[in-house]
């Protein structure tokens, strides 16, 4: 099992870090699946719009809703998520199957045993490495819901790209 997650300290560096990393390896003809998280900057506002681009092919989805002002709930849209969990899953089935999973973020719902954390389970079954990202207050979660099989990879584009290829070499 190859299991994988990164962790940043600036906000939205690892959903830039993991969008890159996506359209480097999809450059070097890897065949990927997952979402990675491209955020719409809002200048109105002090919260940005959350969509993922859904991978191999790019369809982005709005995962985000807007509470109002004042509000201080979660602003996921678990609907928008499931559909694109969906979309990732029906992926791993494809002909041929991805080689990668890129998953933007382990968060909340995931720690929670929702969103992409079935499919994270679901990848790994089928022998496809998982890259995630991880925030830390879900690093507890992540770490016991990998089981000691997970490793933390810097925050370094090169690096993840290594340890991608060496993965992606060692289940084909």
């Amino acid at each position: 099992m190859h299991l994988a997650y990164v962790m940043t300290q600036e906000r939205g560096a690892t959903d830039r870090l993991l969008s890159e990393l996506a359209e480097k390896l999809q450059a070097k003809g890897f065949r990927l699946a997952g979402i990675v998280q491209t955020n719409v900057e809002c200048y109105d506002k002090e919260l940005c719009d959350m969509d993922v681009r859904v991978l191999p092919d790019g369809e982005t989805i709005r995962i985000s809703q807007s509470l109002g002002a004042g509000a201080r709930g979660c602003r996921l849209n678990p609907e928008a998520l499931e559909r694109a969990v969906g979309k990732v899953s029906a992926a791993l089935q494809s002909d041929p199957r991805p080689q990668l999973m890129i998953v933007n973020k382990f968060g909340k719902h995931e720690a929670d045993g929702r969103g992409m954390r079935p499919i994270i389970g679901e990848a790994l079954a089928l022998g496809i490495p998982v890259i995630s990202g991880v925030n830390k207050m879900n690093v507890e979660p992540f770490q016991a819901f990998a089981d000691g099989m997970a490793v933390e990879a810097g925050p370094n584009l090169d690096a993840l790209i290594a340890w991608a290829g060496q993965a992606v070499a060692e289940t084909a």
